[in-house]
């Protein structure tokens, strides 16, 4: 099922954002402007896109596998909320955990949008809540990731 959402793209010198294939999660979000992201440092990069999502939408900035496993690049918040009510550019905090600077360039894709439909919750206070097989067990309570030492 596909869902209308308006976009205004102010950017020059680059795609709006899209899928590269069919069937994929994320649009790729591109750099409307150059920027350096300093070793063990974050920056701030415009893509110079807004969106206007339906009531009931979200969209969820997530960093690109490909930028993590050559650059060390992610996405610092991930991931990134956009609610349906904000109408300013979608800026993307990128951190990169390696040794080098790394530079993006205008055009290069340095982020997905991923849009998926929410549900608004009512919270209600109660004295207790009704129990689980997992009950209050968290972090790696299930065994998990072991690391060898």
């Amino acid at each position: 099922m596909n869902s209308t959402v308006e976009i205004l793209w102010t950017g020059t010198g680059h795609e709006p954002p899209a899928y590269a294939r069919p069937g994929d999660a994320g649009a790729d979000l591109r750099a409307a402007e150059d920027a350096v992201i300093p070793a063990h440092g974050r920056a701030l990069v415009g893509t110079g896109v807004a969106i206007a999502l339906p009531d009931g939408f979200a969209a969820f900035v997530h960093p690109r596998s490909g930028l993590a496993l050559r650059h060390g690049i992610t996405v610092l918040n991930t991931p990134g909320t956009i609610d349906a009510g904000y109408r300013g550019e979608i800026r993307v905090i990128l951190f990169n955990t390696g040794d080098e600077d790394v530079t993006v360039h205008v055009g290069d894709r340095i982020a997905q949008l991923v849009v998926q439909r929410v549900e608004r919750a009512e919270f209600i206070r109660v004295e207790r809540l009704p129990g689980s097989a997992r009950g209050t067990g968290g972090f790696g309570s299930t065994g998990g990731f072991a690391p060898s030492r």
